[in-house]
């Protein structure tokens, strides 16, 4: 997967909110079209990956494609194990 960081400085991280409605990333840098989710959850790596070549396959590879969500970073599970 290329989404994945090489390094990160802190093993675990934290979960954060989904609560609130956006305030960045409102307007579209690049091109003309873009895509909205219509509501609030966790993205994964996987997610934007499928999305990514599902866009790439639609367009026939004749188009450029811009990025520029991250996926969340991998959340460690509590408990013994």
């Amino acid at each position: 997967m290329p989404l994945m960081p090489k390094r990160v400085k802190y093993r675990k991280s934290q979960r954060g909110s989904r609560k609130g409605t956006a305030s960045r990333n409102l307007r579209i840098d690049f091109g003309e079209f873009g895509l909205q989710t219509l509501e609030r959850a966790w993205i994964t790596n996987t997610q934007l990956e499928a999305a990514r070549v599902a866009l790439t396959r639609n367009m026939k590879r004749k188009g450029k494609l811009w990025r520029a969500g991250i996926g969340r970073a991998r959340i460690a599970a509590t408990g013994g194990g």
